[in-house]
Order: C-alpha cells, then sequence, then structure tokens
C-alpha cells in the first residue's frame, strides 16, 4: 500500500522525536555511573530532573509559541541544533554545577520538540488522524528511550559515557538537512484558517484547554516513572548492574510503549469512524488506559525481575496508550493554527509535574523502595480521566 505524501514530513520528525529523547534519557541510562563519579544520592538525581523539567515547564508555552510565529520549519531547525549542542557538551562536563548547565539548556531546548510535532500533525495531517499521527511522534519518543539504554550498553564500556554522549549529540547535525529536504517536497494541508487567527488570551480564558492542561498532570505520571527510573529500578530492586539492566531489561518496556501509542491511536481511529465523537473516543481511551493502570501496584509482587519487565510493559503500554490521545486534544479543540501552543500547554504541565515528582520519587526509593512508588501513583491516570469528562464535554 502506497504511503500518503503528507505522512512523509510525520515520519521525518519522528526520527527528532527519537534524536529528543535519546539526548534527554542518556542521563537515566548512565545514572548509577553518574551517581558515582559526581557523588549524588537518588534525592539528588531526582533534582537533575527537576531543574531541567522546571526548564522544559517554563519554556514550553513561549517555545509553542515561537514556533506558531516563525513556522515549523525554521522553530524544529533552531531545537534540534540546540539540544544536540547541549546533549554533546554534557560530554565535557567535570563538576556537578556544569551537569546542571547542560540538563538547563537541554531542557531549553527540548521544549519545543513536541509543540513542534504537534505543529506538524495540525499541518499535513486530517483531523481523524491527529491521534495516529501523535502515536507516532510517540514512536520516536520510544525509539529514543530503546536506543539509549542500549547504546549505553554497546559504547560506554568500550569508550566511556563522556564519548557516547558526544557521538549521540552529533547525530541531531544529520537530521536537519534531511528536514529540510523532505518538507520542501510535501506540501501543508489547506485549512479554513479560523484557527490561525485564535487570540492566545481567548484560550487562555477556555476552561477546555485548563481541563487538559490539569489532567495532563495526573495521566502523564506512570510517563514520567517509567520514563526516567526504569533503569534504577531494576539496579535498585533487583540488584542488577547498570550494564546488565540495560543490556537485560531497561530497553524493553520502551518497545511496548510503541506500541501502545499505536493502539491508542488505532482505537481512537475506529471509534471516530464507527461515528463516535473525536472528545468522547479520546475520553474513552484514557478510562480504559486508567483502569489497566491499576494493575502497577501489583509490580512490587513480580516473582522475578522477567516478571517485573513485563509488568512494567504493561504498565508503560497503557500509559502512553492514553498519552497519545491526551496530546491530539489541544488539535482537536483549537486547530492547527494553534496546535504548537496548545501542545505546548501540555508540556508545560508535564515538565511541571516532573520537576515536582522528580525529587519526590528519588526521595521515597532511598526511604521505603519502589514498591511505596507503584502502589501511590496506580490510581492518578483515572483521576485523570475523570478530569478530562467534566471539562471536555
Amino acid at each position: 500500500m502506497r504511503i500518503p505524501l503528507r505522512w512523509f514530513p510525520i515520519i521525518v520528525l519522528l526520527f527528532a522525536s527519537s534524536l529528543n529523547y535519546l539526548d534527554r534519557q542518556l542521563l537515566a541510562a548512565f545514572a548509577p555511573t553518574l551517581m558515582s563519579e559526581f557523588h549524588l544520592w537518588n534525592l539528588e538525581y531526582g533534582q537533575i530532573h527537576s531543574v531541567f523539567s522546571i526548564v522544559y515547564a517554563v519554556t514550553a508555552p513561549f517555545a509553542g509559541l515561537f514556533v506558531d510565529r516563525v513556522g515549523l520549519n525554521a522553530g524544529v531547525s533552531i531545537s534540534v541544533i540546540l539540544w544536540s549542542l547541549a546533549s554533546a557538551a554534557t560530554g565535557l562536563t567535570r563538576s556537578f554545577p556544569a551537569l546542571l548547565g547542560c540538563r538547563t539548556v537541554l531542557g531549553l531546548a527540548e521544549a519545543a520538540g513536541i509543540p513542534c510535532f504537534g505543529k506538524a500533525t495540525g499541518i499535513y495531517l486530517e483531523p481523524r488522524e491527529l491521534a495516529l499521527g501523535t502515536a507516532f511522534n510517540q514512536v520516536g519518543i520510544s525509539l529514543g528511550m530503546f536506543a539509549a539504554p542500549l547504546i549505553v550498553a554497546a559504547l560506554a564500556p568500550r569508550y566511556g559515557w563522556r564519548s557516547t554522549f558526544a557521538v549521540c549529540g552529533a547525530l541531531g547535525f544529520v537530521w536537519v538537512p534531511l528536514w529540510w529536504l523532505v518538507r520542501k517536497r510535501v506540501p501543508t494541508r489547506k485549512s479554513n484558517g479560523d484557527a490561525a487567527t485564535a487570540r492566545i488570551s481567548g484560550l487562555l480564558r477556555d476552561p477546555r484547554l485548563w481541563g487538559v492542561v490539569f489532567a495532563t498532570i495526573f495521566i502523564m505520571m506512570l510517563y514520567t516513572l517509567w520514563t526516567n527510573w526504569t533503569t534504577l529500578y531494576f539496579v535498585h530492586e533487583w540488584h542488577m548492574t547498570q550494564e546488565e539492566a540495560n543490556r537485560r531489561f531497561a530497553w524493553i518496556p520502551p518497545v511496548f510503549a510503541t506500541l501502545g501509542g499505536f493502539f491508542g491511536g488505532w482505537i481512537s481511529f475506529r471509534w471516530i469512524r464507527g461515528g463516535v465523537g473525536v472528545l468522547a473516543a479520546r475520553r474513552r481511551v484514557c478510562w480504559l488506559s486508567g483502569a489497566f493502570l491499576l494493575a502497577t501496584a501489583a509490580i512490587p509482587l513480580m516473582p522475578s525481575a522477567g516478571f517485573a519487565a513485563a509488568a512494567v510493559s504493561s504498565s508503560f503500554f497503557w500509559a502512553v496508550c492514553s498519552s497519545t490521545n491526551l496530546y491530539a486534544m489541544p488539535i482537536d479543540l483549537f486547530g492547527a493554527g494553534r496546535a504548537a501552543f496548545g501542545v505546548s500547554a501540555l508540556t508545560f504541565a508535564y515538565g511541571l509535574m516532573q520537576a515536582f515528582v522528580s525529587p519526590a520519587i528519588g526521595g521515597m526509593v532511598d526511604h521505603f523502595g519502589f514498591p511505596s512508588v507503584c502502589v501511590t501513583v496506580s490510581a492518578l491516570p483515572l483521576v485523570g480521566a475523570w478530569i478530562l469528562r467534566i471539562s471536555t464535554k
């Protein structure tokens, strides 16, 4: 079957999302090494994520406005180049403040990544394809998360962690020319222009936007857990080395996260084609995912590391299943003209949540272990689904 031309920019941007999360996830994959070299506790490791997340959150709305103003092509190119430089520079750090500085610049640049992808789905895809487009973004994210532990396991023993950061950072400079080659050959979708004239002040007064923003805080809690703490989970709870955890298990949950993204996009697409309203279909996926995510509380009961990896993979699957629909909702509500800003509002909520939650997770792990974290966050996605129900009807 021939792939429609409008999907080619989405596929290329998929790889930008991969680089975004590869550069981001190198920290998690190298966590034991960096904690040893810089003499960090789990709480301090959480604080690194907190600094990144605060910058990421605060920058996101401005990044969305910037992309809507200058256009997707300039916005995504500047963002990729800047975060690639920050990632490569991480390999040159010799102190904890320098490491924090590189993560700060990385958060500043990567804040535009998801808004850029949201902008692309809004200007290239048909409305019924938005969740599938968001699923492609998740494929890119999952590829980055999948690749990070494997790249670390392959390169670090031979070349060290510094060279690994430099090599991964250099990949962004290969991606930018590819993007400009493709975007010149694919026209954007024609729209009626109504959404493009929407005023930011009007969006900020719309309770539906704030409903989706607050729902993000609860729905994405498990996403941030498995994004940033999977390697440490296997090291801490199953007494593995960093290399063993990355090589045997840490790469598996992102694969299932990819499948969850496609499943979430596919099932909402089917429901919409069957006559279910767009927003109703998205809410239904979030309810379904929230119900399955209650099983996260049972992860501490798993009898082996293999069963634990399967349970974490299931949790990540359903977390991403709901997130693909959640991140399509601002485009459903406000159109392509404000796609970058609408999605950036969710990026802001996610980053702010992660800023406060990461040190809390680290503190809980230091004092009580991962079981307390799994039990605490397992029911929160259902709270987010309820918020969507009352705010977007």
